[in-house]
């Protein structure tokens, strides 16, 4: 076990956490929380690399934790209210197509590497500054305004975009 993936697995606890904090309006200590998860995804992934920890298991487990943070997110904040719901179908949707697709690959005994795109690595980076700036807008008392609904905009549209790269790689893949 090496210090990226412990803290890789200390994100994935407070995915939860964060949800119950949310759910109970405790919006400054959401915020704090969301703010170490998504600054502790920075981190696990920059040690991994400069200390040369790279493991398999945080390969597997650290964009499952990043998934498990911004699914949650994204389904709480439409469930009570503070986004709009079909947000959450997008961002979900797509997470649910791309491991449809990894399963249907594995299942006809065509496995797909898995290893993200780029475009991928800037929308779950959007994904998680937008999340914040809601969260901290609440947290500060802050109403949503013109500028979130641009981002959020924005955030759908990487989310369509990295979805369409993920299908046209998927694609090229099955029919060599």
């Amino acid at each position: 076990m090496t210090i990226p993936n412990l803290i890789t697995i200390a994100r994935l606890l407070m995915v939860p956490v964060v949800i119950v904090m949310i759910m109970q309006g405790e919006w400054g200590w959401a915020f704090l929380l969301f703010l170490a998860a998504g600054v502790s995804d920075g981190v696990d992934g920059y040690l991994a690399r400069k200390l040369d920890m790279r493991t398999e298991f945080g390969a597997y487990i650290d964009p499952l934790a990043d998934k498990a943070l911004l699914v949650s997110i994204y389904v709480t904040l439409p469930v009570i209210g503070v986004l709009p719901g079909w947000l959450a179908i997008v961002i979900v949707s797509r997470d649910l197509m791309i491991i449809s697709a990894i399963m249907v690959s594995w299942l006809m005994g065509r496995p797909v590497a898995i290893k993200p795109l780029a475009i991928s690595k800037l929308n779950t980076a959007l994904q998680i500054a937008f999340a914040a700036l809601i969260l901290g807008k609440k947290a500060f008392g802050l109403e949503l305004n013109a500028f979130d609904t641009a981002a959020m905009w924005i955030v759908v549209a990487l989310t369509v975009t990295s979805v369409a790269a993920y299908l046209g790689k998927w694609l090229r893949h099955m029919a060599a």
